[in-house]
């Protein structure tokens, strides 16, 4: 399988955070990508956001992601926590056809997944050969 070319479009180690206005956090969450003969896959771990804070977003050949975790109720006693809460974004240049009106995206335990699909005119075909 061919290699697809994509890019991402932040400068900094995803491990980082950056100061974002009224000293409110924005992190880049980690994101796996795969590829198959029909789909582009995206992972992206999230933990702590609901649907309804998560905006996704492709046009011009840029997928973006952005949302926020807000902050986790006073219901516990928390001895320690790892996640931080605050907004979160990040940004990829898909150098494929995608088709546009297919893509969708799924948030299940911490992780949000979006299937870009291939246009038609880039999946490969069989060619019949004729005697």
């Amino acid at each position: 399988m061919a290699q697809t070319n994509l890019t991402k479009r932040e400068k900094k180690d995803v491990s980082t955070r950056e100061q974002t206005r009224d000293n409110a956090m924005t992190f880049m969450p980690r994101c796996d990508i795969a590829e198959t003969v029909d789909e582009l896959v995206l992972f992206a771990d999230v933990p702590g956001v609901e649907t309804s804070d998560i905006d996704v977003r492709y046009e011009n050949g840029e997928l973006t992601i952005f949302g926020e975790c807000l902050p986790r109720s006073n219901t516990h006693n928390y001895l320690g926590y790892e996640y931080g809460v605050g907004d979160f974004y990040r940004a990829f240049s898909i150098n494929e056809a995608v088709d546009a009106d297919k893509i969708a995206a799924e948030l299940k335990h911490g992780v949000l997944t979006v299937r870009l699909p291939k246009s038609e005119a880039v999946k490969p075909r069989k060619i019949a050969v004729k005697a």
